[in-house]
């Protein structure tokens, strides 16, 4: 598991971590069940307060993408179909956005942008 600290980035510590991590699992990079490092490990590795590690280790074990075994670590969880699913229709819906912002850059019309997207669409079968 890799994870990048970007000091220049808005974002706080604790959500770069997160996010990392759970892009990762999001990816099958880290599979079920994969041990992740320890907080204080990562903590050290990073360079960064433990208390950092920890907040973001929380945030997903209460986002239900990892679990904790008292003494032994924390883990991925298994995959739950409906967590997976409202994450990439969040994302999709991210795509979404950029397609309409730059649809409208180019003023295409709606028929337009429903026109490529039902092209793309038989592209695939």
């Amino acid at each position: 598991m890799q994870i990048l600290i970007d000091n220049k980035s808005g974002a706080p510590i604790y959500d770069q971590i997160y996010t990392q991590i759970k892009n990762q699992i999001m990816a099958a990079q880290l599979r079920e069940h994969d041990m992740l490092p320890s907080i204080r490990g990562l903590a050290k590795d990073l360079r960064i307060s433990f208390i950092t590690t920890r907040r973001a280790y929380e945030e997903l074990e209460k986002d239900g993408f990892i679990y904790t075994i008292q003494a032994k670590g924390c883990f991925v969880a298994p995959k739950n179909v409906e967590l997976l699913r409202e994450e990439n229709l969040k994302r999709i819906e991210e795509h979404i956005e950029q397609i309409v912002q730059l649809a409208a850059s180019c003023n295409l019309s709606r028929e337009e942008i429903l026109d490529m997207v039902k092209f793309s669409l038989e592209e695939r079968v």
